[in-house]
């Protein structure tokens, strides 16, 4: 095996252990997340755990299911249930990104100062194909039926009664007869109906949906993750981009933590605990980013019917009650509930902190203040055009659901809740523009601006070493980063001709020595044996064997 197989051979075995564990990783713990908000909210009652949970992370990955149902009532199939859900459970998202992106940033670590770009490829392709073949496995796991029996209602028929005939008795009056012509054995017929509901992956729409959440992912870690190599072409992205999808990643995440422990708040003085723990968990960060563009004066467009109004937090229930389709904006909100404009304030310093930040991880340069903060607004701009789209994109909201029995509508209810993407991407690129100005501004002031710049940012490899040309060059001397540091009266090569050392004296000017030869090898005395050093005595040679027929 050559030097250059063997390499091969090592970087497939990274490529694929890499793989594993990030997509393992990540649909284990999206699984568990999903389980866990689904006990939590009692969905475990009415159907199977398992199928319910692989269904969610399909959901929450970009896949699509198909809900559909029928009831039986009075001994006839005549009825039909048309569902439509639009909304991903972000919370469960989230935590799939997440590790999906560490893992698959530290694993370029290992690649030097420039990861090639056949090799990033290679890193990403593996991890995208594995998380495809798992996703398969989801969407066949993830079909069920949820029945609803009606006669657990407690209204059984009359057999079920003791086999009395059709009457109606009232409490106080006794038996009344057949009052109303067999009503009451009607009545029973209906409770005995069974609403059976059931769920389906569509296997195509949840891998194509699957394959633009993986790779979308994985572009977000490449330009976030600033302590892993890029390519050498792209290695201007360690000053410009990456500085401020990092700052705009992090303060992201910071809000759903919020969101989060104000959900374990507000679950604390509630009467049922439990189900708000477990919508935080699912979607919390469906609600905290929504509000985000709302709060930057991004306009929704909305409605709201039935029993999904009850879903919608104070005013917003109150705006979409009409009916209507309306218009929702932090000013129509703040009509209702003056305290809405504390969104606003709240997005802002969400920006500014953004800002803040990415001051801090650009380095500073050889331009004055201005010109800096005139840097990190663009880039934070360019980022904020980014951001916010995908914000609304993701937590775009339609439900809709129909419950038909013989052809009379019995329950109705929808919703539709989402933003305006050009309108976004302008306001994402103001908001961004002006929060990395005033950020860099108030860093530059605290002196903080460039402070947490990573090595690549800066120009220096990690272990100390320019990046990445400089490090090959020849030059002046300089310690490890792991040794104490230099200092100018114990290291020669730091002083200038002339300087005086520790001793006083000139080492530069000291007159040079020259040597009178090599000096021989000293002469070893013989012994009695005549063994001298570098010599073997050689033994004598063996007798010939004995010639055929006892002649020698």
């Amino acid at each position: 095996m050559t030097m250059t197989s063997g390499r091969r051979a090592a970087l497939a075995a990274d490529l694929l252990l890499t793989a594993v564990a990030a997509v393992s990783w990540a649909f284990l713990a999206m699984a568990g997340i999903a389980a866990l908000g689904l006990h939590l909210l009692g969905a475990d009652a009415a159907g199977s755990l398992g199928p319910m949970t692989a269904a969610v992370v399909v959901l929450a990955v970009g896949g699509s299911i198909t809900p559909s149902g029928s009831v039986e009532a009075f001994g006839l199939t005549g009825a039909g249930a048309h569902t439509t859900i639009d909304i991903a459970p972000l919370g469960v998202s989230l935590t799939g990104a997440l590790l999906v992106g560490w893992v698959f940033a530290r694993s370029l670590r290992g690649s030097g100062a420039a990861v090639p770009g056949r090799e990033l490829v290679a890193r990403a392709g593996a991890v995208a194909v594995l998380f495809l073949l798992l996703l398969g496995g989801l969407t066949w796991a993830g079909s069920s039926t949820v029945t609803i029996d009606g006669s657990g209602l407690g209204l059984g028929s009359p057999a079920a009664s003791g086999g009395k005939g059709p009457g109606l008795e009232i409490p106080g009056l006794g038996d009344i007869g057949d009052f109303g012509g067999g009503l009451p054995e009607r009545i029973a017929g209906l409770a005995d109906a069974k609403a059976s509901v059931g769920f389906s992956v569509r296997a195509g729409a949840s891998l194509l949906g699957g394959l633009v959440w993986i790779l979308a992912v994985l572009l977000i870690t490449l330009l976030a993750a600033r302590r892993a190599p890029l390519p050498r072409r792209w290695r201007a992205a360690h000053r410009t981009v990456r500085p401020a999808a990092s700052a705009l990643r992090a303060v992201l995440v910071l809000s759903v933590a919020a969101g989060l422990a104000a959900a374990a708040g507000a679950a604390s003085g509630d009467g049922h605990p439990r189900r708000v723990l477990g919508a935080a968990l699912l979607g919390a960060p469906n609600g905290v980013w929504l509000g985000v563009p709302l709060g930057l004066f991004v306009p929704l467009r909305g409605t709201a019917s039935g029993s999904l109004l009850q879903m919608l937090p104070h005013p917003l229930d109150t705006l979409l009650r009409a009916g209507a389709e309306q218009s929702v904006t932090v000013a129509r909100l703040a009509e209702l509930e003056p305290l809405v404009w504390l969104l606003s304030l709240a997005c802002a310093l969400l920006m500014l902190t953004a800002g803040v930040l990415t001051a801090a991880r650009t380095p500073r340069g050889e331009g004055g203040p201005v010109a800096f903060a005139g840097r990190c607004g663009l880039w934070l701009g360019v980022a904020g055009a980014v951001a916010l789209p995908l914000l609304v994109l993701a937590t775009r909201v339609e439900v809709g659901a129909s419950l038909s029995v013989l052809g009379v509508d019995a329950v109705g209810a929808g919703l539709q809740l989402g933003g305006s993407v050009p309108v976004a991407a302008a306001l994402g690129a103001v908001w961004g523009f002006g929060a990395g100005v005033a950020g860099a501004l108030l860093a530059c002031a605290t002196g903080a601006a460039g402070r947490r710049a990573s090595p690549y940012a800066r120009g220096v490899r990690p272990d100390g070493r320019t990046y990445p040309d400089l490090a090959y060059l020849p030059g002046p001397y300089r310690p490890s980063p792991g040794y104490r540091a230099a200092r100018e009266e114990t290291n020669p090569y730091l002083r200038p001709p002339g300087a005086a050392g520790p001793a006083g004296g000139d080492p530069f000017s000291a007159p040079t020595q020259t040597s009178p030869g090599p000096v021989p090898p000293p002469r070893r005395p013989r012994g009695p044996s005549g063994y001298r050093y570098g010599s073997s005595q050689v033994p004598p040679p063996d007798e010939p064997p004995p010639a055929p027929g006892g002649r020698r």
